[in-house]
């Protein structure tokens, strides 16, 4: 749905979905991308913010609980203000913005001014949530029906009441949002217009995210258990014979890792896989890329090996940014494998190894420890004496692998293929997160990474890891965590990323317990 464009900005209203990352559409994405402004509820997650550009403006439009709210009327005009400057401005809403979300009043602001405009539906909490309780909301035996109701409803506008005697004779699924305060009215409403008081009812509070839990009874009993259970907003009950098959159903609450939040702090370009682990066992995952990947202050030193690469016996690779920064610039420098046809040749772990096999090329030799210490004895075990090594890798790195095969003998050239730099990352919602006890788990897999974490924490970093568990993915990041005062929970016996989600995945298990 467009109106006609007046003016050179534009004004998406996105749908966010109900709070996992993973249901945020694709046109939702992409909109997010390309966004001067994103004016967001609470209801969105966060997280989604990173797909903005850096340079986004980004504006909170109001708490929940009774906190600080900006007004609609103003929000209208903001929202017309910064297109009409021509800027594209993201209305990133909680859930769809068309249903129970004020988006159709926007729209009409909006509309009313000459604003172009979109609508990018989202996947709806009410579907959604049910879902990931195990809730389906029809079935052919139980309900072919489904009914949406606000669970608020502006006392001084009687005309737009509930009719309670026309839901509780209609039957089938019903659906409350915005419910958590008015749940015992709703639901003595309910009553009053002659529901079966044993008809069973769910209340789930944040569904899908971390902090999602489920309280099961009945229409008679729900206001009461929901009380019990401590339950805030924001919640949504399902009325219903469905709910009785939530026993059987229940998926998402089942996986290893729910309800527990991971803070993932690699490089954004190489976190997707270990995010999608970490997703798929049921975490709620927070991006926080600490580390970017750059080229090195100067490529000379580089340039200037490549020019003699047959004179090397090795070519010596320690992380998969070496290997990706190794033959980006030998593209650039119009060279290809076939300059490599002399060396043999070595790598770190199985993930550097795969990143050179997508280039068609077999390493000659991988540690069956995976860091410098094993690299360096795995290629001593074949003989280095008096053959010359080429080890390209980060700008500052450890000196235990040259110097442990200049020991045995190797003349090793060492030259920057890259250098990592602390990104400008915006701290304010981990802080505050890590702040509550809400983080379960921060994850380095390099020095570098814990470096950066705390230097962008800040002065009190060790104060809010202190209290934090952490996951290391080997030895030597682990050391730099100690070095640091901090313990450390988890270190898998492989240093891969996946022996690291299976280590996680292991400590919570046995949490459980």
């Amino acid at each position: 749905m467009s109106s006609q464009a007046t003016s050179p900005g534009i004004v998406y209203l996105v749908g966010a979905g109900p709070g996992d990352p993973g249901l945020l559409t694709l046109t939702g994405r992409r909109c997010l991308e390309r966004a001067d402004v994103v004016i967001y509820d609470y209801l969105a997650n966060p997280g989604l913010l990173d797909y903005a550009p850096p340079t986004a403006e980004r504006v909170l439009a109001g708490k929940h609980g009774g906190g600080t709210r900006v007004e609609q009327a103003y929000l209208n005009q903001m929202l017309i203000a910064h297109a009409r400057a021509g800027r594209t401005v993201v209305r990133l809403k909680g859930g769809d913005p068309f249903l129970f979300g004020r988006g159709g009043e926007e729209a009409e602001a909006l509309a009313a001014a000459g604003i172009a405009f979109e609508v990018v539906p989202g996947v709806s909490a009410a579907i959604a949530v049910p879902a990931y309780a195990g809730i389906p909301l029809t079935h052919r035996e139980m309900a072919s029906s489904v009914t949406i109701l606000t669970g608020y409803e502006y006392p001084d506008k009687p005309e737009m009441a509930v009719h309670w005697d026309a839901v509780a004779r209609r039957g089938g699924t019903l659906v409350f949002l915005m419910t958590t305060r008015q749940l015992d009215a709703n639901m003595n409403k309910l009553l009053a217009a002659g529901i079966d008081p044993t008809t069973p009812a769910a209340v789930i509070r944040w569904g899908t995210r971390a902090e999602h839990a489920t309280v099961v009874g009945t229409v008679a009993t729900i206001a009461r258990l929901a009380t019990t259970q401590h339950l805030q907003p924001p919640a949504l009950a399902v009325v219903g014979d469905v709910v009785r098959l939530r026993e059987q159903l229940n998926w998402y609450e089942r996986k290893p890792l729910f309800g527990r939040r991971v803070v993932v702090t690699r490089p954004r370009a190489q976190a997707a896989g270990f995010i999608e682990a970490l997703s798929a066992a049921g975490a709620e995952v927070i991006p926080c890329p600490t580390i970017e990947i750059v080229p090195p202050a100067s490529w000379q030193p580089f340039d200037d090996a490549v020019e003699h690469i047959d004179a090397f016996d090795w070519l010596v690779f320690t992380s998969v940014n070496g290997v990706e920064m190794f033959f980006a610039r030998l593209r650039a420098l119009r060279r290809d494998i076939r300059a490599l046809h002399r060396a043999r040749l070595a790598a770190v772990g199985p993930q550097t190894a795969e990143a050179l096999a997508a280039r068609g090329l077999l390493v000659d030799v991988m540690p069956a420890e995976f860091r410098a210490e094993g690299v360096a004895e795995a290629m001593r075990a074949n003989g280095v004496a008096g053959q010359r090594i080429l080890l390209a890798r980060a700008a500052a790195a450890r000196d235990v692998l040259p110097v442990m095969l200049r020991e045995a003998g190797a003349t090793v050239e060492e030259v920057a293929s890259y250098q990592t730099v602390r990104p400008h990352t915006d701290m304010t919602e981990l802080h505050r997160l890590l702040h509550d006890g809400a983080i379960d788990l921060v994850t380095f897999t390099s020095s570098s990474t814990v470096r950066n974490f705390l230097a962008l924490l800040g002065h009190d970093a060790a104060a809010l890891l202190g209290r934090t568990p952490i996951g290391c993915i080997g030895p030597i990041t682990a050391d730099t965590v100690r070095a640091a005062g901090l313990s450390v929970a988890i270190q898998p016996t492989a240093y891969t990323i996946p022996a690291f989600t299976a280590a996680i995945i292991s400590h919570f298990s046995r949490s459980l317990e």
